[in-house]
């Protein structure tokens, strides 16, 4: 068995297929595991809130959430159940916050609690605002401490991760799958897991014996994070509450904190076409500022520093509706021992155990 791509989800559902007894070989183009989306995003443990009722976003979220906080209390990873502070700024955002309790309710998330503003302010000083939702089972950990430790489980299992090791091209047929690398070596397996990523639609597009119209058109939302330079009073993550009529590609531009207790501010969404240009421009300090101060108004005047750059890999372009996960197997394209995973951002890093869970049941 063959896994494409030694991101989070990549190494869990490796992970998953070695504990089930199979054979499992991680081919990774990076020179290390995790080097791209998996390195490049908030670090937190979503509650499973925003996301449509019965999409695989809500029920992976919501069920990886419970599987990780218990693996990463199992394995001694870092992390923090801290909570989160989703803030209305305006008279629409206030009028739908109990939309996204009765949302995450629906998803089976009931720890939520509407408040108003002097509650929050009283868990919060320095914030501003209308009101908000505390969500108390949202957290933060070390992403690269968890692939460790997922690298580290699929090794004990018996199986391997090889870096530098490009996909170039695949070739279903009756006897199985043909992966032939960059190198022109190629390789025969009964089954592969495309968990690439950026790239997991070019790789679809480029796996002979796999119809077309299997293969989504991939889009790049960049999103650009800035580092406070100095302290931040605030013990908890805060997130502006989504506008009810407004189509998002993200979740705001919000403030996490690293276990080192850092803020950072992001991502917002930024177009591209391209999966390496990782510059985040500093000329784009200007909106962040704008954008935090609705909810923090004493964010010290030149306190934002460019910090770092992710892009999501999506399904779907500017103002259109987020695309759910796409878990597309045998079952959809008739192609025996072939996984893709299309549009595996946020909360694929929450939702990594589950994922890996459903591939393994889809494989055997």
């Amino acid at each position: 068995m063959v896994v494409v791509g030694a991101g989070v989800v990549g190494l869990a559902v490796a992970r998953a297929l070695a504990l089930a007894g199979r054979e499992v070989l991680v081919l990774e183009r990076e020179a290390q595991i995790g080097s791209g989306t998996s390195a490049r995003n908030s670090e937190v443990i979503h509650a499973g809130i925003y996301y449509p009722a019965g999409s695989l976003k809500a029920r992976h979220c919501v069920r990886g959430r419970q599987w990780l906080y218990q693996y990463l209390k199992d394995r001694g990873i870092a992390h923090r159940q801290i909570g989160k502070l989703i803030v209305a700024n305006t008279p629409q955002q206030l009028a739908g916050l109990p939309d996204i309790v009765r949302r995450a309710q629906a998803n089976g998330v009931h720890d939520l609690t509407l408040i108003g503003r002097d509650e929050a302010r009283n868990l919060e000083p320095a914030l501003e605002c209308l009101g908000a939702v505390l969500s108390p089972s949202t957290g933060i950990l070390d992403s690269h401490g968890l692939m460790l430790a997922l690298q580290g489980d699929l090794e004990h299992a018996g199986g391997t991760v090889a870096c530098h090791s490009e996909v170039r091209r695949v070739s279903a047929h009756h006897q199985g799958l043909d992966i032939v690398m960059a190198d022109g070596l190629v390789l025969r397996a009964r089954g592969l897991v495309n968990a690439a990523g950026l790239h997991a639609c070019a790789l679809a597009a480029a796996t002979a014996g796999l119809p077309a119209r299997y293969v989504p058109n991939p889009r790049y939302a960049k999103g650009n994070y800035f580092i406070l330079n100095g302290r931040v009073p605030f013990s908890r993550l805060i997130y502006p509450a989504p506008d009810p009529l407004v189509s998002l590609a993200g979740l705001g531009i919000h403030l996490t904190l690293d276990l080192g207790g850092q803020a950072r501010f992001g991502p917002d969404v930024q177009w591209v076409d391209r999966v390496d240009d990782y510059s985040v421009d500093p000329a784009r300090s200007g909106q962040f500022e704008d954008a935090v101060r609705l909810y923090w108004p004493d964010l010290p005047e030149g306190s934002l520093q460019p910090g770092y750059a992710g892009i999501r890999p999506k399904i779907t372009g500017p103002g259109e509706p987020t695309a759910d996960f796409c878990l597309q197997g045998p079952n959809d394209h008739g192609v025996p021992g072939l996984i893709n995973l299309f549009a595996i951002e946020s909360p694929g890093l929450t939702s990594c155990l589950s994922i890996a869970d459903e591939v393994s049941h889809l494989l055997a």
